[in-house]
């Protein structure tokens, strides 16, 4: 039995981790013996499923479902199925696919049922039906659009009794119109070959061309328009949005008629992602033209269907996902993708063929796919959810530490640095600890504006605007008056004061955009300063130098934004002696230090270690969650602006 689970498992994972079968995790897959039935249970993926994934059922109790009479009443029907189906489990803590019967109707060891794009191209076409005959047979059964539950599974075990009657055999797939397949074998390896003949039969009949979809770059004026429909979509809570463009993309956004064939769902599982009604903005003339119309449609919109859009179409800019948090933007945008290419192959079959409005409010008021939404919709308990922060230099050190702290509290982290190979193992890292949140890298150089603006270009195509600003990144080269070149100095007052200027200006423009549009938020710019940036360092003034500069530009900038609700601060650390800032063996502070003979008497790293902790009341170093702790407070309060915050240990003291 072991070893059928284990085959379960793989097959399930297979098909799972292929966004060309499932998206979203959706699908579901089992194994019956004589008198279980192990299958997908709800909330779980299948690409990442383990044997505690599955609900296990008796299928003897699974019969009362088949001859029992129920409730003429839709909604106490389903209940009451519901009720019977829980009844059947023996995982309590696991609840078992609505479609659990229907799986248990097919007399084979395995079932796996999935929604590949290339096979509801068919299934979503106006010749679907004949098409399906004409293509496979006496070798599947075709079950018209059918609401899904009771009803669907009464169909389609009537179809199967039907179908062994007259060909004395079980039948290998069952496609159901307008949401999926089924395929039944005794063993995965039949399953695989079941699905492989089906994709080639298909694809053998599509326009090659509909297949192919290329990458299109998103227009740069994203910046000055994005930020401001979000905080429009964001009345009733921030919003995450994301941004696709293609050639598939641009093909069904470039006119009414186009947009036409992609305006009503094909699949359930479009309305649980995406709902039912979209906005399209297929004419503008400039940027303020676009945010008038977007800001009409949005209300509009809201007004008449009750909900916010999780979808705009923005004709010359591209696919706009609307989502609660980052990984229901990804969702949003496969599932909507996912049914413009069903559209471009079902022409391929006659055309598209889209739910009936009574179709889509069943499954819109449907207590199954009401409770999908719900594990869809994630865990919301940080306190930065859902905002977007930049942290430049957080490939490592302290800007690595703060971006972990803050993701953790629920933020979207930008990581920008220079170290490509760093930053992205820092991102993908961050991913790892995330919930519903999501951290890019983006590689970038704090010193060229250029380099900046493509950095805020990213930061807005993935999230849609930007909350805060944390200008970390920085260096430090230690010398004396004899010592110090003029190109040394220049570099260090580069990343460390210019830069900070740098930053700010290109943040502070989509804030301002932002803050435009929703007049109770606040944006953050936070710069990471130093307690050198308010005392003297000997041997070490281009460093403290830039440093004091950036508590005058924070004063400054502060000045300046605070009527756009626009915060800046700086928090001044003391010494994290374990980052690489000074351990690093070859060229961190400790060496330098040593080198540059900073420690009187000192012969050794340990004697450079000890000098300096020695200093710090506390004894101990700042670490990046002491840091990001303050950063928290001054994100959070809204009557902070133009400080330089201490977190030094008590070595250095607000006079």
């Amino acid at each position: 039995m072991d070893n059928f689970i284990h085959q379960l498992i793989n097959i399930s994972r297979h098909y799972g981790t292929d966004s060309r079968y499932v998206i979203a995790g959706g699908g579901n897959t089992s194994f019956k013996s004589d008198d279980r039935i192990w299958i997908k249970a709800s909330g779980y993926a299948l690409g990442s499923i383990t044997e505690e994934g599955f609900a296990v059922l008796d299928r003897k109790k699974l019969t009362i479902i088949s001859e029992k009479t129920y409730n003429s009443d839709p909604a106490i029907r389903e209940e009451e199925v519901k009720n019977d189906l829980s009844a059947a489990c023996l995982t309590k803590d696991r609840r078992p696919s609505v479609e659990t019967s229907m799986h248990n109707a097919l007399n084979t060891r395995f079932v796996v049922h999935l929604h590949p794009t290339i096979v509801n191209g068919l299934m979503c076409s106006k010749h679907a039906e004949s098409e399906t005959k004409r293509l496979f047979d006496n070798q599947a059964i075709y079950i018209p659009y059918t609401d899904p539950g009771y009803t669907l599974f009464k169909e389609v075990e009537n179809r199967i009794i039907a179908y062994r009657t007259q060909f004395g055999k079980e039948p290998a797939l069952l496609f159901l119109q307008n949401h999926g397949i089924f395929a039944g074998a005794d063993t995965i390896e039949e399953i695989k070959s079941i699905y492989k003949h089906v994709i080639q039969t298909i694809e053998q009949e599509t326009n090659p061309e509909s297949l192919i979809s290329e990458v299109y770059p998103v227009c740069d004026c994203v910046q000055e328009v994005i930020p401001a429909i979000r905080m429009i979509l964001s009345k009733d809570g921030l919003k995450t949005l994301k941004i696709r463009n293609n050639s598939r993309i641009a093909q069904l956004s470039a006119s009414e008629k186009e947009f036409a064939c992609i305006s009503t769902p094909f699949t359930p599982d479009i309305i649980v992602y995406c709902k039912s009604n979209y906005v399209y903005i297929p004419h503008w003339d400039n940027k303020e033209d676009l945010l008038s119309k977007a800001e009409k449609e949005i209300e509009t919109f809201t007004l008449k269907w009750g909900y916010m859009p999780k979808v705009l179409l923005i004709k010359n800019i591209g696919l706009i996902a609307v989502g609660e948090h980052a990984a229901a933007c990804d969702t949003i945008l496969d599932m909507y993708e996912d049914m413009m290419q069903i559209a471009v192959i079902a022409r391929s079959f006659g055309g598209e063929h889209p739910m009936t409005h009574t179709q889509i409010d069943f499954i819109d008021h449907w207590e199954v796919e009401n409770y999908r939404r719900k594990i869809s919709a994630g865990q919301s308990s940080g306190r930065v959810e859902n905002k977007t922060i930049i942290v430049t230099g957080a490939a490592q050190g302290f800007g690595e530490g703060i971006a972990e702290c803050l993701i953790r509290e629920g933020a979207n982290i930008v990581v920008a640095d220079m170290n490509e190979e760093a930053g992205k193992a820092t991102a993908l890292t961050l991913c790892g600890l995330a919930k519903s949140n999501r951290a890019i890298f983006v590689r970038t150089n704090v010193t060229e504006p250029k380099s900046l603006y493509n950095l805020i270009h990213e930061t807005v195509c993935y999230f849609g605007g930007l909350d805060v600003l944390i200008s970390n990144a920085g260096v430090l080269r230690a010398g004396n008056l004899e010592d110090m070149t003029p190109d040394s100095f220049d570099f260090v007052t580069k990343v460390n004061y210019n830069a900070y200027f740098y930053c700010t200006q290109v943040a502070s423009r989509v804030m301002k955009l932002q803050n435009r549009y929703a007049p109770e938020n606040y944006g953050d710019i936070i710069q990471i300063n130093s307690k050198s940036g308010l005392r003297g360092s000997k041997a070490n003034f281009a460093y403290s130098g830039g440093k004091f500069g950036g508590v005058g530009l924070t004063q400054s900038f502060a000045l300046e934004l605070a009527p756009f609700r626009i915060k800046v601060n700086s928090v001044c650390p003391g010494n994290f002696y374990e980052g690489p800032l000074w351990a690093d063996p070859e060229n961190g502070l400790f060496i330098q230090y040593l080198r540059a003979c900073k420690v009187p008497g000192a012969k050794t790293i340990e004697d450079v270690r000890t000098f300096y902790m020695n200093q710090v009341p506390m004894q101990k170093g700042t670490n990046p969650e002491d840091v990001t702790k303050a950063i928290l407070y001054l994100i959070d309060q809204t009557c902070e602006t133009g400080q330089a915050m201490p977190v030094t240990g008590g070595q250095v003291m607000i006079n």
